[in-house]
């Protein structure tokens, strides 16, 4: 017994040695991880930082060297000057209600057809999933000219319409919504049939409200898009007062023919951006909820 005890007591500290091995390298692993991602993190928000420094600069600190970060007088009047040089407000306005018209149009649609496709069986379906799929692979370049000769002949060019009309459908969103309907139960739409409901209040009275995380993940993926969007109220739109942000943020071009206009610039970036961030902030966490669940179900 004493041979036992004193092996006992000679295999006790390397033992706890090793434990103390073990996590000290978790917690050294740890701290490396969160590290590599504050500097990621910093690398990517730097641009941000730039952009809102340089819009409260003087043009006097824009091309200092070494460059200034932050200035020691910041100033508002790059925003006042934006607003004065272009009808910037005109722009926002535009800006607004084409995005959120189209991203109400897509939710609608993707809604309605991701319905008909992940619950509904009928000739074709396999084919022309298929052929919805394949629209996301055409770019958008080899559709303008036909779509505009459309938007011409309708007598749609330079308005709301024009803009609106050509982006109310997208297969992404059709086939986010149709991965999304799949995981539903049948047993609730049985259920809800069974009591006599009509394939409408399925829809809106069952297959909706489960839809919060993925409709909301869309939303955003679709307000964003259009909100960015520039090739194509590039090519509908010819007058400033019918302007996207986007548009109007490239007739600022003119001014960055000399640093000291730098600012005037990235004051209209930060204001083109603030919509999209807000509206991340918003809704980021039924985003992540909804792509995270679009992507485990069948």
């Amino acid at each position: 017994m004493q041979v036992a005890a004193q092996s006992k007591s000679i295999n006790t500290p390397p033992k706890r040695a090793g434990r103390r091995r073990a996590t000290l390298g978790k917690r050294l692993f740890q701290a490396t991880q969160y590290l590599a991602l504050v500097f990621l993190a910093c690398v990517m928000l730097f641009p941000f930082f730039w952009m809102v420094a340089s819009s409260v600069k003087a043009p006097n600190e824009l091309g200092a060297i070494p460059p200034i970060w932050w200035s020691a007088h910041p100033t508002t009047e790059p925003y006042k000057t934006v607003f004065e040089v272009i009808p910037f407000g005109r722009s926002l306005l535009n800006s607004v209600i084409v995005s959120v018209l189209t991203t109400a149009g897509i939710l609608v649609t993707s809604i309605l057809a991701g319905y008909v496709f992940a619950k509904h069986n009928f000739r074709g379906k396999n084919i022309l999933f298929i052929a919805v799929l394949a629209t996301m692979m055409v770019p958008q370049f080899v559709m303008l000219i036909p779509l505009y000769r459309m938007m011409n002949s309708l007598n749609l060019v330079n308005t709301y319409p024009g803009l609106i009309l050509p982006n109310l459908a997208t297969g992404f969103g059709i086939f986010l919504m149709r991965q999304f309907i799949a995981g539903i139960p049948d047993e609730l739409l049985e259920a809800a049939r069974i009591d006599g409901a009509s394939e409408w209040t399925v829809l809106r009275r069952v297959v909706v409200p489960l839809l919060r995380p993925a409709a909301l993940a869309l939303t955003l993926f679709a307000f964003v898009f259009q909100w960015n969007n520039f090739l194509w109220p590039l090519t509908v739109v010819y007058s400033q007062d019918m302007s996207t942000v986007v548009l109007s943020l490239n007739s600022l071009r003119t001014y960055t023919s000399s640093v000291a206009f730098t600012n005037i610039v990235m004051a209209g970036a930060v204001i083109g951006i603030l919509p999209s961030v807000i509206l991340m902030l918003w809704i980021q966490k039924y985003f992540i909820e909804g792509i995270s669940m679009t992507g485990i179900k069948a």
